[in-house]
């Protein structure tokens, strides 16, 4: 879906229309898609710089928006029958209430039930719709908060991550931070895990996303491994069950929320680096945005049939499916599900990456068995990137 006229940074979905996405660009200009359609349905027109985040209200009825001109904007989501209207010159909205701050803005995410939402920035801002100023701000560190995201089993609970290098959580019952890890890299984006709550995934600057659990930051759950480039944000699917990625090395993946390797890649000759990425609120379909200002809708299962299918359709397919996870683990089936075809930079970087790798395993295995027993612990990979936990 082609639109906008500069690089796309963020997107959100609306959790009361299935068919409609948000997304925001580097020129300041705000639109909403019908994805059905593939048009655009309204602009939100305002915004002096680039828009960095965007999120909806819970009831799906106002959208916040922030940037880099230091102002927040909340947006009266139209209706879904402006889908029928042809007549794109008149459907531009007006800001209900602008927020005007001293520092700008890198993210926003709402409160998975409730009023506030809360903005990144120099520090971590809590709004209520109906204030001009922030009801509270958290700040631990003098960097730059870069991503901000709501719990969403628990409301008052938020993770951020900051150019410092950590990762921290926040509690809105409480007036300071809680708890705080720091990684060797950068993280650029979190997502919570919907039907474990108490689980979210990092999106690093080191090509891997890291799961945790929330009680227990001294050691990653999993280590998700393929891209070969910064993983620029991550999104969750509502079933829990898989993420999706998009990184700066142009492609998009689908993770299991257990498995340390992706199971499905995307990518295009013209796509660029990619900067945001969402599934569908059904659980069927990946949006990315990229660096080429396009939208791109992708299927959540590349084979699977689109459109009605018959009852000995969806037999057939389940059937298919059984045998295939019945025989993956030979080696002929497992070769065939596994195959994918990848661009030659990515491919050519995955091998040089590996062969790195393979290189410090083996140099640390003879340090290791030339020096006195004992001297040398080798910490495994879940706990490698982590320096230490602040409490």
């Amino acid at each position: 879906m082609d639109g906008h006229r500069d690089s796309i940074k963020c997107m959100a979905k609306n959790p009361n229309y299935l068919k409609a996405i948000f997304s925001g660009s580097d020129d300041g200009d705000i639109r909403l898609w019908d994805l059905a359609s593939r048009r655009t349905v309204c602009q939100f027109p305002g915004h002096q710089g680039a828009v960095q985040g965007l999120t909806v209200s819970t009831d799906g009825s106002v959208l916040v928006s922030c940037g880099s001109d230091c102002t927040v904007r909340l947006w009266n989501v139209p209706d879904a029958n402006l889908a029928d209207s042809d007549n794109l010159s008149d459907n531009s909205a007006k800001p209900v209430a602008v927020y005007v701050w001293k520092n700008a803005f890198r993210a926003v995410d709402h409160q998975w039930d409730g009023d506030l939402f809360a903005t990144a920035g120099a520090q971590v801002d809590i709004w209520n719709h109906n204030r001009s100023q922030p009801v509270n701000t958290f700040d631990w560190g003098a960097d730059t908060t870069i991503s901000v995201r709501f719990n969403p089993g628990e409301p008052n609970i938020l993770a951020t991550s900051a150019n410092d290098r950590s990762i921290t959580l926040y509690d809105l019952r409480m007036s300071s931070p809680a708890r705080k890890v720091i990684m060797r890299t950068k993280t650029n984006s979190i997502a919570w895990n919907p039907m474990e709550p108490m689980n979210f995934t990092s999106a690093n600057e080191d090509c891997n996303c890291y799961s945790y659990d929330a009680r227990k930051l001294e050691e990653a759950k999993c280590v998700h491994k393929d891209h070969v480039s910064a993983v620029m944000d991550i999104d969750f699917s509502p079933t829990g069950r898989e993420f999706v990625t998009g990184s700066y090395d142009r492609t998009v993946r689908i993770f299991q929320y257990n498995g340390g390797h992706s199971r499905e890649i995307y990518h295009t000759k013209r796509m660029q680096r990619v900067f945001c990425v969402k599934c569908s609120c059904d659980a069927s379909y990946v949006i990315s945005g990229s660096d080429d200002t396009n939208l791109r809708l992708w299927k959540a299962k590349a084979s699977e049939q689109l459109g009605v299918v018959l009852p000995r359709e969806r037999k057939k397919h389940e059937y298919l499916e059984a045998v295939k996870n019945r025989y993956k683990h030979l080696p002929e089936v497992k070769r065939i599900v596994r195959h994918r075809h990848l661009p030659r930079p990515v491919y050519k970087a995955a091998n040089l990456r590996r062969t790195m790798i393979e290189a410090e395993r083996r140099k640390e295995q003879r340090r290791k068995a030339h020096s006195a027993p004992g001297s040398i612990v080798t910490e495994p990979v879940r706990k490698r990137r982590i320096i230490k936990e602040v409490e």
